[in-house]
């Protein structure tokens, strides 16, 4: 059998220079991406939840209850412009320029709101530089993904003492934009949230931006709860609350008066008001990452003393803890400011 020879091209080995030098181009921002710290890429998030500009639709889960959303979100001349629709259930929509927020909900028209509402997973309390998240949660990277068609870096967050879930978040790899997250306990899974469908870009058209709901305008200052600044904790103080949690924006309470502390993750509302005729049972309840624990201090008179409430993602023995750490100082301070 004849074997045929031939001669290598002389500009061979140049081309296979070319070839080489293109994969290794190809392959440099994924090596480039693992690089980077897990707390640089904490860095990014923060600033992405605001200023990058998108659409998609988002899935979120707690417990056995699932709700998706469909959003659009731009960042313009400062501002952040933000639309969101309900996929299941009743129908509404909730819409938000800067510092002003217009929702529609069934039965009730369109409301108002002067007060700001938070902008998605963790907006309200990673934007802020204040918080030292690492001081309360070691970072590591975990690998790379892919997450509604965009590749991603996996962050996990294991906490540094038992006040604390353990977090994992997927980070789109250009932006720095939260992608999908899980709010964790051990190797449980407790809350989700996953876009299922996204287009990051770089201009929305004001269209995306203006209610669709003919629904008459009602204005409302504190029928449904907004945040305040840093709540008041007028006749009242916490003993106790774990390291790391500072004051943050405070839901408005309907009665009494409430607080709100974050670490930058996880966020928790104490509630402090007149027990009256109220009989609600105390204990801890939980669903998903979200704990409720109520407790009535001052009772021993009976019907007479406060409930008080803390509502947030914090494990129950913690809530526990915060609740019955409360001491009201100033029985009349409480009752007046539900007066007010």
């Amino acid at each position: 059998m004849r074997v045929r020879s031939w001669a290598m091209p002389a500009d061979f080995g140049y081309l296979m220079v070319l070839v080489l030098a293109a994969t290794l181009l190809a392959s440099w921002p994924a090596h480039a991406a693992r690089e980077q710290t897990a707390e640089a890429w904490l860095l990014k998030l923060g600033p992405a939840l605001n200023m990058t500009t998108y659409r998609g639709i988002f899935v979120y889960s707690r417990g056995d209850q699932v709700n998706s959303m469909m959003i659009a979100h731009r960042y313009r001349n400062g501002q952040v412009e933000e639309r969101l629709v309900p996929q299941d259930g009743a129908s509404g929509e909730i819409l938000r320029k800067g510092n002003r927020v217009i929702c529609v909900l069934p039965d009730q028209g369109r409301i108002q709101l002067d007060r700001i509402i938070p902008s998605g997973p963790f907006a309200e309390a990673i934007a802020s530089p204040q918080v030292p998240v690492g001081a309360w949660y070691q970072p590591e990277i975990l690998g790379e993904d892919r997450v509604a068609g965009y590749p991603a870096m996996v962050i996990g967050l294991q906490p540094r003492d038992e006040n604390r879930y353990s977090y994992r978040l997927w980070l789109e790899k250009e932006t720095g934009l939260l992608l999908k997250s899980h709010v964790r306990l051990g190797d449980e899974v407790l809350e989700r949230f996953q876009f299922t469908m996204l287009e990051i870009t770089d201009e929305l058209p004001d269209s995306e931006f203006e209610i669709r709901s003919d629904a008459a305008t009602k204005t409302f200052k504190s029928a449904l709860p907004g945040f305040g600044d840093k709540g008041r904790m007028e006749g009242w103080s916490l003993g106790w609350r774990p390291d790391g949690f500072m004051p943050a924006a405070a839901p408005m309470a309907r009665r009494g008066q409430a607080a709100a502390f974050s670490d930058g993750l996880a966020t928790f509302s104490v509630f402090v008001e007149p027990a009256e005729a109220l009989d609600m049972p105390q204990g801890a309840s939980r669903i998903g990452a979200t704990t409720v624990y109520m407790h009535y201090t001052g009772r021993e008179d009976g019907a007479d003393g406060f409930l008080v409430t803390v509502v947030g993602e914090i494990p129950p023995p913690t809530a526990m803890r915060v609740a019955q750490s409360v001491v009201v100082n100033d029985r009349r301070a409480l009752t007046q400011s539900q007066r007010d």
